[in-house]
């Protein structure tokens, strides 16, 4: 299978050459050519656990790799996991069902796809015979940055240096990311938003000076973010995942659909998502689901994206986005494969701020998503109002799918089953689940948790309990402007 940057569509690369690179050198994203269709090994997978089903759904992109190796990765990428199943589905009223994508070392669902990809790219090293360094370097709203660092951490001939927001992350996650170990780790803060860390990231992709730079230091660039493919295919294993256990339970009739929502900022998520249905996996409808940075929600109903807009820091902060990067991918397959289309619009987001798609991708859109947002006191009142009814704790994220998921059901009267990407702990939010239960807020985290194991009965996980007495590693904040010259230190000192 060959895949081909979204702005050129000439450029077609192997995946192993896809995963190293992480994306193209015009900026464009790679994806697929074709989409398998497996539709009709659904029965045969609802006999398999999650490693092996992780193994069959990537295998299918994966022509390089064999079956085994891949087995192989997966017993491996999710054997740190706190639960047989990987990832339970619990059912709540009103058919929704709770896909816990958190129960990884970072307790959140980016480890579904971060322990993974440091295999799959030191995989794919091997198979270019490429004997040589990889530089990972990531843009952050939070919990990309420490799952990252985990899945990285003291991999041979790779380096990962991390930009997060510094006023931008929760407590809990800017303590993860600064206590982490390893000798080949770099995390720094940045002066502004994940939107300056993402486009300072982009500009060192594309910077030719920059690169060449870190290759006479010996290293070569590649990304850990939603960008790399090797990032994005781990993810749509677990929709399949979602969808047999809601078979096995009874839930749905295989072959009946079920809908699907993620609470969405840079669109990786959802993207996964519909990758799984275009493979044939029976979902209905995509709930895209956004914070007051509702930038997508407009979008999906006018047509036109407009990252010209108040930024506003949330309770949800992983999603406190305004330039989603993964969207590029749907509108490349939404407009027949254009690259033509996709290069002028991602120019005109560059130029000015903004773009209009045409009333035929409009029309696609519209088929396929129903979009919402939450404001931050609804966010509060979900995790409340649920907990109390139903007895389950949810973080700030998930909850604003929660809500969004209730506003398609009133609007549309659709009772189909739902599946909602249940994205991180609650304990990764602790000062604002504290909050929704209507308790005073500590600035200790450790104190917020103590306060919800104490009021809910839910443990505190492991690994938070685990960050308790670790050393501060990394306290440095830097602007946009000077990314580039930190990675340079770091590798001359470290490398």
């Amino acid at each position: 299978m060959e895949y081909r940057s979204t702005r050129e569509n000439d450029t077609a690369l192997f995946a192993s050459q896809a995963i190293i690179k992480g994306i193209s050198k015009d900026g464009g994203l790679f994806v697929p050519s074709r989409f398998p269709d497996l539709r009709d090994s659904l029965e045969k997978f609802k006999e398999l656990d999650y490693k092996q089903l992780a193994a069959e759904v990537m295998g299918a992109y994966l022509d390089e790799f064999d079956k085994d190796t891949l087995l192989e990765y997966a017993e491996k990428a999710y054997s740190r996991y706190d639960c047989k199943e990987v990832v339970p589905v619990k059912k709540l009223g009103g058919g929704i069902h709770m896909l816990e994508l958190w129960h990884g070392p970072t307790m959140a669902f980016k480890d579904m796809a971060l322990q993974m990809l440091p295999l799959l790219l030191t995989g794919s090293l091997k198979i270019q015979k490429q004997d040589k360094n990889i530089l990972i370097l990531v843009a952050t709203s939070g919990d990309t940055g420490k799952a990252a660092l985990e899945g990285f951490c003291d991999v041979e001939h790779t380096g990962i240096c991390v930009f997060y927001p510094h006023d931008g992350v929760s407590k809990a996650q800017k303590l993860q990311m600064v206590t982490q170990d390893g000798n080949n780790v770099m995390v720094s803060g940045i002066y502004g938003n994940f939107d300056d860390a993402q486009t300072g990231v982009k500009k060192l992709f594309a910077d030719e000076e920059f690169n060449s730079k870190v290759e006479e230091l010996g290293y070569s660039l590649s990304s850990a973010n939603s960008i790399n493919w090797g990032r994005l295919l781990p993810q749509i294993v677990y929709y399949f995942w979602g969808y047999l256990e809601l078979v096995r339970s009874g839930s749905v009739k295989m072959g009946d659909k079920m809908n699907v929502c993620v609470p969405t900022g840079n669109f990786g998520n959802i993207l996964a998502a519909y990758y799984a249905k275009q493979m044939g996996l029976p979902v209905g409808t995509l709930i895209c689901a956004s914070n007051v940075n509702n930038v997508l929600t407009d979008f999906f109903k006018t047509g036109t994206y407009c990252a010209n807009r108040e930024f506003y820091k949330t309770n949800s902060p992983s999603m406190d986005i305004l330039i989603s990067s993964n969207l590029e991918r749907l509108l490349y397959h939404f407009s027949g494969e254009n690259d033509k289309e996709i290069k002028r619009l991602m120019a005109d987001l560059k130029e000015k701020g903004e773009y209009t798609v045409s009333g035929d991708i409009k029309d696609k859109m519209d088929k396929e998503f129903f979009v919402g947002y939450c404001n931050e006191q609804a966010t509060l009142d979900v995790i409340n109002t649920v907990f109390d009814e139903q007895k389950y704790l949810m973080d700030t994220h998930t909850a604003v799918a929660y809500d969004v998921v209730c506003q398609y059901k009133r609007e549309t009267g659709d009772d189909a089953p739902c599946l909602v990407a249940s994205t991180a702990s609650p304990y990764k939010f602790s000062a604002s689940v504290v909050d929704a239960l209507d308790y005073p807020v500590e600035d200790d985290v450790f104190k917020n948790a103590e306060k919800i194991e104490e009021v809910t009965g839910v443990k505190i996980p492991k690994p938070l309990l685990a960050l308790k007495n670790k050393d501060v590693r990394f306290n440095g904040i830097c602007s946009k402007e000077d990314m580039a010259k930190i990675v340079l230190d770091w590798i001359k000192n470290n490398g």
